[in-house]
């Protein structure tokens, strides 16, 4: 079964009505022409509930007001009800082919996706290729006389630049 429901503010000030003198008559009446007057669309009264509301204060400070509201529920209609099949997926649709053909009664459905064997059948290396140097943009290297600088290798050292010159 589902209910939908409905919160309305409590009312703050008693309606006036002929006969009605005390203050307590009043409010009781005013309750009574809420309550009848959502009772005659299809709420059913649940509750009266005091909660916590967190307002602006000024510019940057905030207070907590306690509000008073009525709870209502109703059955809910067929227009605004879902079906519980609408509501989840079933276990054959959501889960994996394999997982949903044993769901379905196929025992050897998990066997034959399930890998022959965790390891490679060969024991190739893994060929690992040189990382390439990153070279700068052609307008960061270019020297004075447009013609770009000699990059030096990362395999020659200083040392070597020394030997090779007299």
């Amino acid at each position: 079964m589902r209910f939908e429901y409905k919160i309305v503010p409590a009312p703050t000030k008693s309606l006036k009505n002929k006969g009605l003198k005390s203050a307590e008559d009043r409010f009781a009446y005013t309750l009574e022409e809420c309550l009848n007057e959502l009772a005659a669309e299809g709420w059913e009264y649940q509750r009266a509930e005091t909660l916590p509301s967190q307002e602006r204060s000024g510019l940057t400070s905030t207070t907590t007001e306690w509000r008073n509201v009525l709870v209502f529920r109703r059955l809910a209609t067929a227009a605004t009800q879902q079906d519980d099949t609408d509501l989840l997926p079933s276990p054959a649709a959501s889960a994996t082919p394999a997982l949903a053909a044993t769901i379905e009664g196929e025992d050897t459905a998990l066997q034959a996706d399930a890998p022959a064997s965790i390891t490679p059948d060969e024991e190739e290396p893994a060929k690992v290729e040189p990382a390439k140097k990153a070279m700068p943009p052609a307008f960061l290297t270019r020297t004075s006389e447009g013609v770009a600088p000699e990059v030096s290798s990362p395999d020659k050292t200083d040392e070597d630049d020394d030997k090779s010159k007299p």
